[in-house]
C-alpha cells in the first residue's frame, strides 16, 4: 500500500531531489505540500512547489502556504550561497505565482481528514509551520500516522553553528512545541545520519546519462541542482566525496524496507541565547534515571549501500520505463 505523504518543505536543492524522488517512487504519494520559509522566503518556496506541480504534471497535489517568518520574532536566515538565490541552485524556474499570498494554511485539515489511517508528515525544512499545526490543530494532528523531522545534531557538530543544525537552529521554540505536543513518537533523522547520505559527483553523472537516454525532463533537473550543491560543500570542506542529501535520506526513512537504527531517547533543544541556541539535546546515557524530556526516536545509523541502492533504483523508475535498466556497481 501506497503512503501517502504531507510534505512541508522550504524548497531548496535537496529538498526539491528527494519530491522529485517520491515522484519516481511507487510506494510514496505526495499528496499535498505545505512551503515555507527557510532556505529560500515563503514566496520562492512556493513558487518552486508550483515549478514542482508544473515540470511532474502533478497540479492535482495542493500547495499550501506556511510560515513567513519562525517563532523566535527574528527575521528568517536564508541561504542563497548554500542553494542559490531561488533555491534551486542555477535553475530558475519560468513560473508566474501572481500575487496569491497563499494563506490556505487551514486547508490541509481536508488533507487529513481525507487520507487519516494513512498519512505521514515529512517536515524538511523548518519547523515553524508544523508547530503553528500543533497549536491550532492538535485534534487534527493526533490523527496522523507518522511524524517524520529532518533536523539536529545530536552527537556531531553543527552545520550553522559548532552546536546546531539549520532546521532546528531556525526556529527552536517550534522544534520544542513539536517534541514536548506530539501525540505519538517522532522519528527525528538529524545530521548524525543524512551527512554520510553522499551522492558522488560521478554517481550524478552516471544518472544524468540515463535522463538523457529516455529523455526525462523531470529527471535532467537534478545534475545541475547537486552539482551546485557539491561545489558549496567542496568549497567548505576539500575532502568531501559527495554531496550529503539529507532530505532525500529522510523521504528514504519512511518506506518499509529502509534500514535505520533508532534511539528511544529524551530530547529537547535548547533555546537560550548564546552559543547553545538551537542545540539538540538527546540523553543517550545507559540509566534508568534519565532526563525528564519527551521520548523521541532519533536515527543514529543507517546502512548506506541499502540507501544507494534504493536511490538508484527509484531515481530510474522514470514513468516507470519497460525493458530499461541501470547499474549501479
Amino acid at each position: 500500500m501506497k503512503k501517502n505523504v504531507l510534505v512541508f518543505s522550504d524548497f531548496g536543492i535537496d529538498d526539491f531531489v528527494a519530491v522529485i524522488y517520491a515522484y519516481f517512487n511507487e510506494e510514496i504519494e505526495i499528496v499535498g505540500v505545505v512551503a515555507d520559509y527557510g532556505n529560500v522566503s515563503k514566496s520562492t518556496a512556493v513558487r518552486n512547489a508550483a515549478y514542482f506541480q508544473k515540470v511532474t504534471g502533478r497540479e492535482d497535489i495542493p500547495v499550501f502556504g506556511g510560515a513567513e517568518i519562525p517563532l523566535t520574532g527574528r527575521d528568517p536566515q536564508l541561504y542563497p550561497d548554500i542553494h542559490g538565490i531561488g533555491g534551486l541552485g542555477p535553475l530558475t524556474p519560468e513560473i508566474d505565482i501572481g500575487n496569491d499570498p497563499f494563506e490556505n494554511f487551514d486547508e490541509i485539515k481536508k488533507i487529513i481528514e481525507k487520507y487519516e489511517g494513512n498519512l505521514t508528515i515529512l517536515n524538511l525544512g523548518r519547523l515553524s509551520s508544523l508547530a503553528t499545526a500543533f497549536i491550532l490543530y492538535p485534534s487534527w494532528m493526533a490523527k496522523i500516522t507518522d511524524f517524520y523531522i529532518m533536523g539536529g545534531a545530536f552527537t556531531v557538530p553543527g552545520n550553522v553553528t559548532p552546536v546546531a543544525e539549520a532546521n532546528f537552529y531556525g526556529d527552536p521554540y517550534a522544534t520544542n512545541i513539536i517534541l514536548e505536543f506530539a501525540p505519538k513518537q517522532l522519528h527525528i533523522i538529524p545530521l548524525d545520519v543524512t551527512q554520510y547520505a553522499l551522492i558522488t559527483p560521478e554517481m550524478i553523472n552516471r544518472l544524468d546519462h540515463f535522463y538523457q537516454s529516455v529523455n526525462s525532463d523531470v529527471g535532467l533537473l537534478v545534475k545541475p541542482m547537486v552539482d551546485y550543491y557539491y561545489q558549496f560543500y567542496k568549497e567548505r570542506d576539500p575532502t568531501i566525496r559527495g554531496s550529503p542529501l539529507h532530505d532525500v535520506l529522510t523521504m528514504w526513512a519512511i518506506q518499509e524496507d529502509s534500514i535505520i537504527d533508532y534511539a528511544e531517547i529524551p530530547t529537547t533543544i535548547v533555546v537560550n541565547t548564546g552559543d547553545a541556541f538551537g542545540e539538540s539535546i538527546g540523553d543517550f546515557r545507559k540509566i534508568e534515571d534519565k532526563a525528564n524530556y519527551p521520548h523521541h526516536k532519533v536515527a543514529t545509523q543507517f546502512y548506506y549501500p541499502k540507501f544507494i541502492d534504493s536511490f538508484f533504483r527509484i531515481m530510474t523508475n522514470v514513468n516507470a520505463q519497460k525493458g530499461v535498466s541501470f547499474d549501479v556497481s
